[in-house]
């Protein structure tokens, strides 16, 4: 089984990584792929920076983690990106492989307004993961849930950080905290 956790990533942090990895282990994943969207549909015009550095910065963040990948397929397709679509992709370029999608338990309360839902639980089990302040909704489509450590990192906490000059370390991995600055990233107000 071939686990996908897609989102923002905007920036990728050490809460991301820790939920992977506590996933990848239960459900004994073969591999996880973090997928970037270029743009998620319910958060059109709030990504704060390019699809492509936020891609570079999941890589560096992955680098050297065995198991974990970075998917870019969405990428490669215009704007807003679709999980329904990424999915139909996945199981052209990749026939006969199962998928799991990862959700976070923000994320599946919204499952039900996915563009062609029904068809995203047809092409993947769904699991769940709590997130603080979230419970994991009672849906009949969603496969199992994961129980992870409550961390309570954000990535909006990680830009506020960044604009007021303070440091992000140990929120993010140092790779990472190192590209955001080189690349004066989140520096302007949201």
């Amino acid at each position: 089984m071939v686990g996908l956790f897609g989102g923002s990533f905007d920036p990728v942090h050490h809460g991301h990584l820790i939920v992977g990895q506590v996933a990848a282990e239960k459900l004994k994943l073969d591999s996880l792929r973090f997928v970037p969207a270029r743009e998620q549909p319910f958060k059109t015009g709030r990504h704060r920076t390019s699809s492509e550095h936020r891609a570079a910065m999941l890589s560096l963040a992955v680098r050297g983690v065995p198991g974990f990948s970075v998917e870019t397929s969405e990428l490669t397709r215009p704007a807003p990106s679709y999980t329904v679509d990424t999915l139909r992709q996945l199981r052209d370029r990749e026939a006969g492989v199962e998928f799991v999608l990862l959700l976070g338990a923000d994320a599946a309360v919204d499952l039900p307004a996915w563009k062609e839902a029904r068809q995203v639980m047809e092409l993947a089990k769904i699991f769940v993961f709590q997130r603080p302040g979230t419970p994991v909704p009672a849906l009949s489509w969603i496969t199992g849930t994961v129980e992870v450590p409550a961390i309570d990192i954000s990535a909006t906490g990680i830009r506020r950080r960044v604009r007021e000059g303070r440091s992000i370390r140990y929120w993010v991995p140092d790779s990472v905290a190192e590209y955001i600055a080189a690349h004066r990233l989140y520096l302007d107000p949201e």
